[in-house]
């Protein structure tokens, strides 16, 4: 299931770029929505690429097999990987394949990611010990694909490349699509077919409405929030300061007054940590120190009335 985080992100991606142009708000709703589905394809496909790179590693093994000077270890070589049971279900799960087949995913064009990521795989410790043991479960099955996943993929340069090539809505959020991967995984059981199940885009009806709503409510009362702004960012004029650090206020003033079960604390950790990953290093700082002078006028004027503890928001 895709975070609130995430969908703060792309709503923060999406306002920046309909105020650096000229669109209609329709069209950027439309781009929100395209991002987000984009963004949810990375999950599909990481799921794939295990089966790809198993895929690599069999044609190898059989190309192997064809030499001239084959050796015993090439005419007869160790299938374990090729057959590893957590790779099997994931080829034949329905709910994987018939994602990729209506987005039309496919590692086809990028063959050299699935052969880097197994050579980069081969080399490491990990990899020999599983292949040299000789008890096969499917614990240890699961566990050698985990492992390629957080600390193979995520390192792989080749891959990087292949994701900034095909859409420039992965490459931030890899991390998190890896770590849905990885989720999916860690649920898999050895008894499940056919019809094991993927997790959701959402986690509830609630989270689905949430990114459009949230883009809605920054773009409508936009004057409103800047003139906060501008009235309580001490020696600043609205000219002088950072655009993405206005939007990142903007937005989070939208949710702070239109989302009432979002508790105040958790808005405020929001918006700084973005902010410590997409704005400047003294973002944080100005958007903690602006965003509090505002709420605490809107709470004394009681335009804002809400928690301001932590919630269970994941």
């Amino acid at each position: 299931m895709i975070s609130r985080r995430i969908l703060r992100i792309k709503v923060l991606q999406t306002i920046y770029s309909y105020y650096q142009g000229e669109g209609e708000l329709i069209n950027a709703q439309k781009e929100l929505a395209a991002s987000i589905d984009r963004s949810y394809d990375l999950y599909f496909y990481l799921l794939q690429l295990c089966v790809e790179v198993a895929d690599y590693c069999d044609r190898q093994q059989e190309a192997a097999k064809l030499k001239y000077m084959a050796t015993l270890t090439d005419l007869n070589p160790n299938k374990k990987f090729v057959h590893n049971k957590l790779i099997e279900q994931l080829r034949i799960n329905e709910a994987l394949q018939s994602h990729l087949t209506a987005r039309t995913l496919s590692w086809a064009n990028y063959p050299h990611v699935a052969k880097s990521v197994f050579n980069d795989l081969a080399l490491t410790d990990e990899y020999k010990a599983y292949m040299a043991d000789k008890d096969n479960t499917y614990s240890k099955d699961k566990a050698i694909v985990a492992f390629m996943l957080e600390k193979i993929v995520l390192e792989n340069n080749d891959f990087f490349d292949a994701l900034e090539e095909q859409s420039v809505y992965w490459i931030d959020t890899v991390e998190f699509f890896v770590g849905m991967a990885l989720r999916t995984i860690d649920r898999y059981k050895a008894s499940h077919g056919t019809d094991a199940k993927v997790l959701p885009k959402y986690k509830n009806d609630e989270d689905a409405q949430f990114a459009d709503q949230l883009l809605l409510k920054a773009v409508a009362n936009a004057d409103k929030y800047r003139q906060l702004i501008s009235d309580n960012a001490d020696n600043w004029d609205l000219e002088r300061i950072a655009l993405l650090d206005i939007l990142l206020i903007q937005v989070a003033l939208a949710e702070i007054e239109q989302f009432p079960g979002i508790p105040l604390r958790v808005t405020f950790n929001e918006y700084i940590e973005i902010a410590k990953n997409y704005s400047t290093e003294k973002s944080p700082l100005f958007i903690n120190g602006v965003l509090d002078k505002i709420v605490q006028k809107l709470r004394e004027s009681g335009d804002v009335i809400k928690p301001a503890d932590v919630s269970t928001e994941k």
